[in-house]
């Protein structure tokens, strides 16, 4: 029977039945977690360096993720971006395996040494430049996204630098690049590991507030951060690792927990307003 003789009623119930079928597509893929960890153990040696760790993280979070120096942080968080393979369980960011995912238009990584690129002969705007990539390939960007760029350097106190070769800058001004590279990516997912090291503590104020109105219109933020006031401030969800996870859930609950003592042990003191 040809599109013409299909019968009206027939041909409205399959439209409908169509519509329906694409909204509950959309709306698997927006309940569908962001990043999604599943047993997973990894180790540099025989000794795992991070050891079944179970989590999932939606869309829209704020989570950050803490422990004791040597405790997996940023193993967990190579592992969740795809930058390492599981030795056991299973690795998810956007629905795909971790390790073959290859939309950068989605994912905005700030590495903890961001600084190693200190040798490339780029200047900062070059840098940031970076972050528009996946949106427009290799070819010219248009004022929109150079817009986007100043933009991003302006948020980091970075735009009097904007001309300056990185080789030129402090640890610190480097890695506000490279965090201005990860702005301006525009990506659904920024993930952070302790970007502000290095930072002066009137930017780093700016920062949280950037990262809290980027997570406002729905970027979902994940942190690792050395100073665990900041992430009690800032952070809606604490994940306390090491090796295993001690604790995950809402962070007022963090706070009421023994996972601090249980986790970081003697340094487990920053609460109480003691040094360290």
């Amino acid at each position: 029977m040809s599109m013409q003789d299909t019968d009206p009623t027939t041909a409205a119930a399959t439209e409908e039945r169509t519509t329906t079928d694409t909204e509950t597509d959309r709306d698997a893929t927006a309940s569908e977690p962001v990043i999604d960890l599943a047993g997973v153990t990894f180790g540099y040696t025989a000794t795992p360096v991070v050891e079944d760790v179970s989590l999932a993280i939606d869309p829209g979070e704020y989570v950050a993720i803490v422990g004791p120096n040597g405790s997996g942080k940023s193993t967990l968080m190579q592992l969740m971006v795809g930058l390492r393979e599981p030795d056991a369980g299973t690795a998810r960011l956007f629905g795909e395996r971790a390790n073959r995912f290859d939309d950068g238009e989605r994912l905005g990584y700030v590495a903890q040494q961001a600084s190693a690129a200190k040798e490339m002969p780029i200047t900062v705007r070059e840098v940031v430049k970076m972050g528009r990539f996946p949106h427009v390939g290799f070819g010219r960007l248009s004022s929109e996204d150079w817009a986007i760029v100043d933009d991003a350097l302006a948020t980091v106190g970075m735009s009097a630098f904007a001309d300056r070769r990185v080789t030129q800058l402090s640890g610190g001004q480097r890695q506000r690049a490279f965090i201005a590279r990860a702005l301006a990516s525009e990506a659904d997912l920024l993930v952070l590991d302790e970007p502000t090291v290095g930072v002066d503590a009137e930017s780093v104020d700016a920062f949280y507030d950037l990262l809290a109105a980027l997570n406002a219109e729905g970027i979902t933020v994940l942190l690792i951060e050395h100073d665990l006031g900041a992430v009690v401030e800032h952070a809606d969800r604490v994940v306390c690792l090491n090796r295993e996870v001690y604790f995950d859930g809402p962070t007022d609950e963090f706070v009421d927990s023994d996972a601090l003592a249980r986790a970081f042990g003697t340094e487990a003191r920053f609460l109480t307003g003691a040094d360290g």
